[in-house]
């Protein structure tokens, strides 16, 4: 210090001191932010207030729509390129791989805190891993045997399948208004992308099998999170082993013999491990915006991206859809903004009763409606609109 104060003075020992003391209390505020998030991730309740707080909405579902648009160009080279026409191996891989990355977490301490058991059923959790097996292999399967046209509008009667579901399981209902909105939605999508309607009788069967599975998937995740505190990676965490049971029973009877002769090499490999990654960032994702939003929200995005998609190959590639195709992308975006100002803050006029899931803690938060949120996979990732490439899930 003494050559300090020879060369600039006590006003310089002094400034460094302050830096010093500035530098130990950032210091001492990251560690007490490591120490609060890692005790939050402690308790289910302190994890899903996390959830809530960095993940709201419009997070979760940006980050679902902009993984989606990826996994469609990974799944369009895997089912494509590499030739690997497996739907439902794919699908236990993608599974397989985001069990591994949950089971990386655990062991890191990242994994958030389940709720105690007694707030949710076994059963609540063994039914969403089956039903999570059959929406995703079916989803891919009907994909793999139908035109995309025919799979969209298989995809469109999702809709009114969770409305009505909702409303026997939970008497939740909706308003007249929400339900035009949803109708021209609905009509628009159907305009937009039936030009390719191919009828095949196992591909139709696949799909009206998908549609009830892939609806009650999406209330059960819905409503685990808004009610009895799980975050999305728990709920994957303990979901995940059931549904990779199911898909394993399902292999045999859906997918193609000749798996073990496909080429395994290293680009192959590699392209299909990029495939799993990006489906569990699409499982995710789809997981996080089902607990921001609600079931309906969350398919209504799913339409979203697939209007985004022709209209984007229109405007950016020149690809000419037809004229009627454009119109009724169109009338479908423009039902999705009136649907999505419905559902903001005092705009909503639904009267709704939310009944807790069987056997569940009445003390739990409150769950939200569709009037209280905005939209996995778990939806299904949109097709490009090309009959090669199979959907995955969220």
């Amino acid at each position: 210090m003494g050559l300090v104060d020879s060369l600039f003075g006590k006003d310089a020992r002094k400034f460094l001191k302050r830096k010093d003391s500035d530098a130990a209390e950032a210091g001492r505020a990251l560690e007490e932010l490591r120490s609060t998030l890692y005790n939050e991730l402690k308790t289910s309740e302190g994890a899903k207030r996390q959830q809530q707080r960095f993940c709201g909405p419009v997070v979760a579902m940006s980050f679902n729509f902009v993984v989606a648009v990826g996994i469609i160009l990974a799944n369009k080279l895997v089912m494509g390129r590499v030739g690997f026409n497996f739907p439902i191996f794919l699908t236990l891989i993608h599974y397989a791989v985001a069990w591994i990355l949950l089971a990386f977490f655990k062991s890191l301490s990242l994994l958030p805190m389940s709720p105690p058991s007694k707030t949710t059923p076994f059963s609540s959790l063994f039914s969403l891993g089956a039903v999570m097996a059959f929406a995703s292999g079916l989803a891919n399967t009907s994909l793999k045997h139908n035109s995309v046209g025919f799979y969209q509008m298989a995809k469109i009667a999702v809709t009114p399948t969770i409305v009505l579901a909702e409303f026997v399981l939970f008497k939740k209902t909706i308003s007249s208004t929400k339900v035009m909105a949803l109708g021209v939605v609905s009509l628009g999508v159907a305009i937009a992308t039936v030009t390719d309607l191919e009828f095949n009788l196992f591909g139709a069967l696949v799909a009206v099998a998908w549609i009830i599975p892939s609806g009650i998937n999406k209330i059960l995740w819905s409503n685990l999170q808004q009610q009895a505190n799980w975050t999305a990676l728990a709920l994957m965490w303990k979901t995940t082993p059931f549904t990779i049971f199911f898909l394993l029973a399902l292999m045999p009877w859906l997918d193609p013999p000749g798996v073990l002769l496909f080429q395994w090499d290293l680009a192959n490999s590699s392209a299909i491990l990029v495939s799993a990654l990006l489906g569990f960032l699409l499982q995710w994702s789809g997981a996080l915006a089902l607990g921001a939003t609600s079931a309906t929200s969350h398919v209504v995005l799913g339409q979203f991206k697939t209007c985004v998609i022709l209209l984007g190959g229109y405007v950016i590639f020149g690809s000419d859809p037809g004229f009627v195709s454009i119109c009724g992308a169109v009338a479908a975006l423009a039902g999705m903004s009136v649907y999505t100002w419905l559902n903001l803050p005092g705009k909503s006029i639904d009267h709704s009763s939310n009944k807790l899931l069987p056997k569940q803690n009445a003390a739990v938060s409150k769950p939200k409606d569709d009037g209280d949120n905005g939209g996995g996979e778990t939806g299904v990732a949109e097709p490009p609109l090309s009959k090669t490439t199979t959907a995955n899930i969220v």
